[in-house]
């Protein structure tokens, strides 16, 4: 029945939208205004939607990087250099583990406050929220937990408190995530005070995946830790490769790159005809 107590006409409900085999009403991508992938357009999305999706499950081997170094941070400092996703993370959280658990004490830290919150409910979850504490700029939750997470200039602060006080940090391994930072011409002081400051009987553990020089950072820091620091390089691509799009107005999803390894063709003459508008509007004509 409609609002005005009239039954709607089957070829009414027909026009409005198809119904699928359960009677139910179907939506489409025409009701959205989205163009139907078919033609070129269709092989384009197809080529850069292939293959997406969750992996199959299958239970977790550790790379061989990843062993190597677990086990060289028994004896010396690491610096581990591999690309985003290939499990920088999991050498932290199993060297971590290993130390929470000889009641020992860590600290993680990173450069970004909102990569400090995302460790800190990683962490969390993973040992349990009473062993975590956060520090930041904005946050102090938990200060004496034995692991804590919090922002590099925060330890940096934290470490010339102690010399000011007199005594030492209260951790026993020190990860310094995104590590590349100490070339950043803004705020790498603060990564190369971390680093000149601790203790030497605090273990370093230091992940990038844009270190170009790892053998050359790597010696500055014996040079100034006067401890040995050992590089483990994960060889190769990133395993989940970058896949770059571009949404036009018309709500279709090109491939921001075509197969020739250059910018679409279809994105470059709409900037082409943007840029010539505008040139047309500032020079008054039509």
């Amino acid at each position: 029945m409609n609002l005005m107590g009239r039954p709607r006409s089957k070829r009414y409900d027909q026009k409005k939208r198809p119904a699928d085999s359960r009677g139910q009403r179907r939506s489409s991508a025409a009701d959205a205004g989205i163009p139907p992938a078919t033609g070129s357009y269709g092989r384009d999305l197809n080529r850069l939607l292939a293959g997406i999706g969750a992996p199959e499950t299958a239970p977790f081997k550790p790379d061989p990087f990843q062993l190597e170094a677990l086990s060289a941070l028994e004896f010396e400092d690491v610096l581990v250099t591999a690309p985003t996703g290939s499990g920088k993370t999991w050498i932290a959280r199993e060297g971590i583990r290993r130390l929470l658990d000889s009641g020992k004490r860590a600290w993680y830290t990173t450069p970004l406050k909102a990569l400090t919150n995302s460790k800190y409910q990683e962490f969390g979850d993973e040992f349990g929220g009473e062993r975590v504490g956060i520090l930041t700029g904005d946050r102090k939750e938990n200060s004496d937990a034995p692991l804590i997470v919090g922002t590099t200039e925060i330890f940096r602060n934290q470490l010339f408190d102690a010399m000011r006080g007199g005594h030492d940090m209260s951790t026993d391994l020190l990860v310094i995530d995104e590590a590349h930072y100490l070339g950043d011409e803004d705020r790498g002081h603060v990564w190369e005070e971390a680093i000149i400051l601790t203790p030497p009987r605090i273990r370093l553990l230091l992940l990038s995946a844009t270190i170009g020089n790892a053998r050359e950072f790597a010696s500055w820091i014996e040079e100034v830790r006067g401890l040995r620091c050992g590089v483990v390089t994960r060889p190769g691509a990133r395993p989940v490769p970058l896949r770059a799009a571009f949404l036009l107005p018309d709500k279709r999803l090109l491939p921001l790159l075509g197969e020739n390894g250059k910018l679409n063709s279809e994105i470059l003459r709409m900037i082409e005809r943007e840029d010539h508008q505008r040139h047309r509007r500032r020079s008054g004509t039509r």
